[in-house]
């Protein structure tokens, strides 16, 4: 297999070219769902652009690296995070016979369709910012399970992960002896979580749902602060098929008397949510009346913003993300942060403009947005659905004058391909359709038929190997010259953008 072309190019002669097809079949005999993808820079090595944020690799200690791939294999026997049981039934059951960690330490809870994991990065980074021990579960993860517990805004190293799990592991098989099914993957990793904020001991836990809300595993905790990012169309099959009914769902993690964040949501929504919120006595703040984004600006690297909370007004507050939706991501964040302190309620002042500054200018978000390769330029992004395809292509056209942009897409069986394409056919001139390892992956001559119908026969290159579809890209990309302007675009999944992470040498 060749490598991705790039003067920048320097292949390790003391490192064998491992193939990756071999390393996708070692690591794939686990649910791909968990599998982190072993390639790295052994197969393409292109690397370029600024550092990006830190991402767990395979633990260098043999003997670590084997505990963890062995608890990575016990967690794969489990459901999946697509197969799911509508209850908290099982993960309650657990949480007592654990002594309910999650209620030793206060916590902000996040639900939405786009946007909860940025923004859950963003609310870490202000409170660590503020000298509080945070803890942070996210998901899904981009390159490592790891990933998904962090401690400080960092993710738990893997020696903490196995010892988390040998410690809840008698009680989960305590509470699958009493249950009709088994703890699914996402619970067992969700009783983790609250054991390790428990036991660091965290002063707060930044929590994003999995899916939904009422019934989501997270919601065992009872949010001081529940903070809802806009809602669109996804997992229609499980949680409504308009906005107001998937907000139905997500409005569960809004609790008595809490406080509730919204961002800008569809007007049927924003019924729902508010008439819970008065249902529970809760404290409403809105994106656009209470808080939001003032005024932004493009800036070398990202962009600088003027925001508007619940204490007054933040001026010349760098954001090293691109795009509209991540200022807005930023203001609910600042929203969320202000209210676990009490700013506009209890206290009428705001945070400290330094501290806002200091830790927004850190907020790094693998994935999102993410530049990994330079000459030509090669951005990441995660978007899956169709609202986070229109708010990704419009944030490349921002921050990006790319004279000719080419798309990689791999996405999932079970999401809107179509609107996903449809989202990007403004702003691709070409696109090469590809699969990720996932068992989840729509095959790559069907997505390639819908793209067909979107761009045209003649727009459409199909690569069923993602290593093969970003070295096709990136051909395309240069063929116009060094000093053209050309650029690449890995879209579609997580899975898809934490695979072209790997192989692009960014973990």
């Amino acid at each position: 297999m060749s490598d991705i072309p790039g003067e920048n190019d320097q292949p390790d002669p003391s490192e064998p070219l491992d193939s990756f097809d071999e390393i996708i079949d070692a690591e794939t005999t686990r649910d791909p769902d968990l599998a982190v993808i072993e390639a790295g820079s052994r197969t393409l090595r292109t690397q370029g652009g600024p550092p990006q944020a830190d991402v767990p690799a395979r633990p260098e200690d043999p003997e670590v690296d084997k505990a963890l791939r062995e608890v990575e294999a016990e967690l794969a026997t489990r459901w999946g995070e697509t197969k799911l049981e509508p209850s908290v039934a099982r993960i309650a059951a657990l949480m007592d016979v654990l002594g309910d960690p999650q209620r030793s330490y206060p916590s902000i809870h996040i639900t939405g369709t786009n946007g909860k994991t940025t923004t859950a990065r963003m609310i870490e980074a202000l409170l660590g910012a503020f000298e509080l021990r945070t803890g942070r579960y996210t998901s899904p993860h981009v390159q490592s399970v790891t990933e998904r517990i962090s401690l400080d805004g960092a993710a738990i190293p893997a020696e903490r992960f196995i010892e988390t799990y040998e410690d809840v592991k008698p009680y989960v098989e305590m509470v699958d002896a009493r249950q009709e099914h088994r703890l699914s993957f996402f619970e067992v990793l969700t009783g983790m979580a609250y054991a390790a904020f428990a036991d660091a001991p965290v002063d707060v836990a930044v929590v994003e749902v999995g899916m939904g809300g009422s019934w989501d595993a997270t919601n065992v905790i009872d949010g001081d602060v529940a903070v809802v990012t806009p809602i669109d169309l996804d997992h229609t099959d499980r949680l409504g098929g308009t906005p107001g009914a998937i907000a139905t769902e997500k409005a569960g993690i809004v609790k008595q008397d809490a406080t509730v964040i919204l961002a800008q949501q569809p007007v049927d929504a924003a019924q729902v949510l508010l008439k819970k919120a008065v249902d529970v006595n809760a404290t409403v703040a809105r994106e656009g009346l209470e808080f939001g984004v003032v005024a932004r600006q493009v800036a070398v690297g990202g962009q600088l913003m003027t925001l508007r909370g619940l204490g007054g007004e933040y001026t010349e507050v760098y954001l090293p993300l691109h795009g509209a939706h991540q200022a807005h991501n930023a203001a609910v964040a600042l929203a969320a942060v202000e209210a676990f302190f009490g700013v506009g309620e209890q206290r009428p002042e705001p945070l400290d403009i330094d501290t806002v500054r200091k830790a927004f200018a850190a907020v790094a978000s693998p994935g999102r947005m993410e530049v990994v390769r330079r000459s030509p330029t090669v951005v990441l992004d995660a978007a899956h659905n169709p609202a986070g395809a229109r708010v990704t292509a419009e944030a490349v056209g921002e921050a990006f004058q790319f004279s000719r942009l080419i798309g990689v897409v791999g996405a999932s069986g079970d999401k809107n391909v179509r609107g996903l394409l449809e989202a990007f056919e403004p702003v691709f001139a070409e696109v090469v359709v590809t699969q990720n390892s996932s068992h989840r992956a729509m095959d790559a001559d069907e997505l390639a038929a819908i793209a067909v119908e979107v761009f045209g026969e003649d727009r459409v290159q199909v690569e069923p190997r993602l290593p093969d579809a970003l070295e096709a890209a990136i051909t395309l990309a240069e063929e116009e010259g060094e000093f053209a302007g050309g650029g690449v675009l890995v879209t579609g999944s997580v899975i898809t953008v934490g695979e072209a992470r790997l192989l692009l040498g960014r973990g």
